[in-house]
């Protein structure tokens, strides 16, 4: 899934005045209504990763081979594709509230079918309209933001949206593969799924009256679209602009198609529990999951979402006062690589590459995402974006097919771990390639607050 809530928009428009201790221009009602935009996608992102989470046993219950599994995220990926080339479009036709309805109502469709699916095309159908909800919604939640937020807490806005966000896969890896042994039927944890998007749904019906209310009573900015591409754009983006558009593709590449079997490969070649061994009723054993992280094979697999949630709006803060984005990339890039590589070739305790991988999750994305509006001009930056997320979901629909035959045909995760590792080499080689780029066009990337104010 993209990191749409991680990237930036800027507004110098100034705050109204609060009049009452709940008036929708007053930080409560802003941060009250920002709780339940954050909740609009928490059940797509527990329902994205339901089917990493359950492979193991999804592949013996359904006779799945792990091609399989990585085709459904494939799924997923050619959707969001199609999606994105409209899905701007449609916000701006539609509006905030009626495109968030629309697309949460998506996401609890194609959840309802992969939770009712008798057979394989049935789960790849509920996955495409599954995707065909998913990564829009993020994009519009992302707008949604902008509208409340301009002029006033953005890049705090965007920090917790994502943290809230990002529970959902925290809470999928951690508790679907418990739900289905507690209650003896996958189906029930892939229904659990449906039921954090049916969640989202009612979350949006409170948003939907928040925002009716705020927009009655203050002059709220109308629609922007953000992710919609005009070709007539791409032929003027500089090589600094494509380098951080090959970086996105490698490194998103290197992270989420592989936690799409991590959970299997950790089960499988260390012989890591699905679950926690405990006892006592439901909830007890849900805690005692989320206390065993680390001793779980899923729970192992959310290391890395894990340190997103925690660590991203601290390394946003650390990009926006010193800079260094090229180099926190090339940085990040570098880790991948021993971390991938040594999963694949060792029977070492994979907890610190996963930790590694984590830190890299902190340290790219928080200073790519930003990198775009730096790098091209003001009015192409829609038309960036969604070329950029179009072009990012072209290596996640490939590399989770390529990860499950891999797995298929060798019977074993080195191949693929060296290829995610490969992945992070090329990556680099980007990153590199930018830095020598940025310098050649001004070092904007390079500069923190200070050079940036000088130069303001």
């Amino acid at each position: 899934m993209s990191d749409a809530s991680l990237r930036p928009t800027l507004s110098d428009d100034a705050a109204p005045e609060s009049t009452g201790f709940f008036h929708p221009s007053g930080r409560l009602y802003r941060f009250t209504i920002l709780i339940f935009i954050s909740l609009l996608v928490l059940g797509s992102y527990f329902a994205y990763d339901s089917i990493g989470a359950l492979a193991p046993t999804l592949i013996e219950a359904l006779h799945l081979d792990r091609s399989t599994i990585g085709n459904l995220y494939t799924a997923y990926s050619v959707a969001a594709i199609l999606i994105v080339f409209f899905g701007g479009m449609l916000y701006d036709k539609l509006g905030p509230r009626h495109s968030s309805l629309l697309f949460c109502i998506l996401v609890l469709v194609g959840a309802t079918i992969v939770a009712l699916a008798q057979s394989r095309w049935e789960l790849f159908a509920g996955r495409l309209i599954f995707g065909a909800g998913s990564e829009t919604l993020i994009v519009v939640q992302s707008a949604i933001i902008s509208r409340w937020f301009k002029g006033k807490e953005m890049a705090l806005a965007f920090g917790i949206a994502l943290t809230i966000s990002r529970v959902g896969t925290l809470f999928s890896f951690n508790t679907e593969e418990l739900i289905a042994r507690y209650f003896g039927s996958y189906r029930v944890a892939l229904w659990a799924a449906a039921g954090f998007c049916l969640f989202s749904v009612l979350c949006n019906l409170v948003y939907l009256a928040m925002d009716l209310h705020g927009e009655k009573v203050l002059a709220l900015p109308g629609p922007e679209g953000g992710d919609k591409i005009v070709f007539s754009d791409i032929r003027k983006f500089t090589s600094s602009y494509w380098y951080v558009v090959l970086l996105c593709v490698t490194f998103y590449s290197a992270i989420f198609p592989f936690t799409a079997l991590a959970t299997d490969m950790f089960h499988d070649k260390w012989g890591i529990p699905l679950v926690s061994a405990s006892s006592g009723g439901f909830m007890a054993q849900i805690f005692d999951n989320f206390l065993h992280m680390f001793s779980t094979a899923p729970g192992v697999t959310s290391i890395i979402i894990f340190a997103s949630m925690v660590f991203a709006p601290f390394a946003g803060n650390l990009v926006d006062r010193i800079g260094k984005r090229a180099s926190l990339m090339v940085a990040g890039s570098l880790l991948l690589i021993p971390a991938h590589l040594l999963m694949g070739i060792t029977h070492w305790n994979p907890i610190p590459s996963m930790i590694v991988l984590g830190a890299a999750f902190v340290l790219v994305p928080a200073a790519m995402w930003p990198s775009v509006p730096l790098v091209v001009e003001e009015n192409r930056v829609g038309t960036a974006f969604g070329l950029m997320t179009a072009i990012q979901n072209l290596g996640l629909g490939l590399f989770p097919l390529l990860n499950g035959k891999l797995r298929d045909m060798t019977g074993s995760y080195t191949a693929t771990q060296i290829m995610f590792s490969c992945l992070g080499v090329a990556g680099l080689v980007f990153a590199f390639l930018l830095l020598r780029s940025d310098r050649r066009h001004g070092g904007k990337l390079e500069q923190g607050k200070p050079k940036a104010a000088e130069s303001a």
